[in-house]
């Protein structure tokens, strides 16, 4: 019989599967990202007040610029990090994850965490393009 450990385990494996097919799917497709950075915005709004929001808030409006500058052609984002913002934006969208977001307090820490790891994870190519934006200025 398998241990309830187990059990969470392949829970966690079955739903990070789940997200990363949706975020490749969603990568793929200029019109999927473009409705993606649409509920990230809808998010924001009803979210942006919460003071643990306000702590992610510079990452997702950096990751909603590198996918508007991919879209655009204007600077090339590589596929697997791409990839990694996507699936990080779609779990900040997602209403049902790991901890419920209405929950008081610890509701946005999974989303904040994924947000931050990510972030931490394609660094170098954020910085590529922090420094390409203030080229453009």
């Amino acid at each position: 019989m398998a241990s309830f450990r187990d059990k969470t385990v392949d829970f966690y494996s079955k739903a990070k599967l789940l997200y990363q097919e949706k975020a490749y799917d969603i990568a793929g497709e200029d019109g999927k990202l473009k409705k993606l950075l649409a509920q990230v915005k809808e998010r924001l709004d009803t979210v942006s007040h919460n003071p643990k929001v306000q702590s992610a808030l510079e990452p997702i409006m950096l990751f909603k610029r590198m996918i508007q500058a991919h879209r655009s052609g204007e600077f090339k984002v590589s596929k697997k990090t791409l990839g990694l913002i996507v699936l990080g934006l779609v779990y900040f969208v997602t209403p049902l994850d790991i901890i419920p977001d209405f929950l008081p307090l610890i509701g946005f820490a999974d989303d904040l965490s994924v947000l931050i790891a990510i972030y931490n994870s394609v660094k170098h190519e954020v910085d590529d393009f922090r420094s390409w934006e203030k080229g453009k200025l």
